[in-house]
């Protein structure tokens, strides 16, 4: 065993342990990632953050994510924010302006300060093909069948997979329920975010998340870009979105089909520690 430094942060109270990776080897398994993200018997968080050096040269970093049940995933929002502030606060990097090489591609971060972190997090992709969904046509909205009730979706990629369904009160949606139901639903061969989003005014929305492999999170950042793109897709929204999570808000703008998605919000670090795996 050895004693390995991370640090705790969150993004609107989506918390993550953070590892570097470039001055420390960080084995990361899936095995370990579950114990760590344990929230009796580790450090306990929704995802495990490994920042790493570089694979290519036109990149600064390489970030990888794994939820807390293990699986290794392509995007996070709220973690990229963090991940901006932590290589900006542990010196890592001087610059404002990173690319970060993901598995869903690269990411553009800038860092203003730590309530105004940007993130480009890619153009959407809709193909059911892409996302990926088991339909043969893109469609707006898709019917699904929950407990014999029906409901209808948008459905769409941002390097991760997301449906978002429009309720009256999120307060009120049966998150928990319809949420696990959806997220391992046959019709999405890799699993899925259920977002439920409530349409308080063209430029406002409400938002509560169900993330995949971890279940209900304080905010999603990709969740929150997927729910601002679905709506200003069925003309329900302007192009620019305040989206209300749990944990706070952040600002969406996206310009429309094949344009990217900017998320702009805050990045909180709470302590560091060391840890022995």
């Amino acid at each position: 065993m050895k004693s390995v430094r991370f640090t705790k942060m969150h993004g609107l109270g989506n918390d993550f342990a953070i590892f570097d990776g470039v001055s420390q080897a960080i084995p990361m398994t899936a095995a370990l990632a579950r114990k760590l993200a344990n929230r009796h018997l580790g450090i306990g968080c929704d995802q495990i953050l490994l920042v790493e050096p570089p694979t290519a040269d036109n990149v600064d970093f390489q970030y990888r994510i794994f939820n807390a049940d293990g699986s290794e995933v392509a995007q996070c929002g709220n973690g990229a924010r963090c991940f901006a502030k932590f290589v900006h606060d542990q010196k890592l990097t001087g610059k404002k302006r990173l690319k970060v090489q993901t598995q869903a591609g690269i990411l553009e971060l800038r860092y203003e300060d730590a309530n105004n972190i940007s993130v480009v997090m890619g153009i959407p992709r809709f193909d059911p093909e892409a996302i990926p969904l088991q339909r043969k046509h893109r469609q707006n909205l898709y019917p699904f069948v929950i407990d014999g009730a029906n409901y209808q979706g948008s459905a769409l990629s941002l390097g991760n997979p997301h449906v978002v369904l429009r309720v009256d009160s999120v307060a009120n949606a049966a998150v928990a329920k319809i949420g696990a139901i959806l997220e391992s639903h046959e019709d999405f061969p890799d699993k899925v975010n259920v977002g439920f989003m409530e349409v308080q005014s063209r430029s406002e929305i409400a938002l509560r998340v169900f993330e995949r492999g971890v279940g209900e999170t304080q905010a999603c950042g990709s969740g929150a870009c997927a729910a601002a793109v679905a709506g200003i897709q069925q003309d329900l929204l302007d192009s620019n979105v305040t989206v209300k999570l749990t944990g706070g808000q952040l600002k969406i703008c996206w310009p429309g089909e094949d344009h990217a998605v900017t998320m702009t919000g805050p990045a909180t670090t709470v302590f560091h520690g060391r840890i022995k795996i």
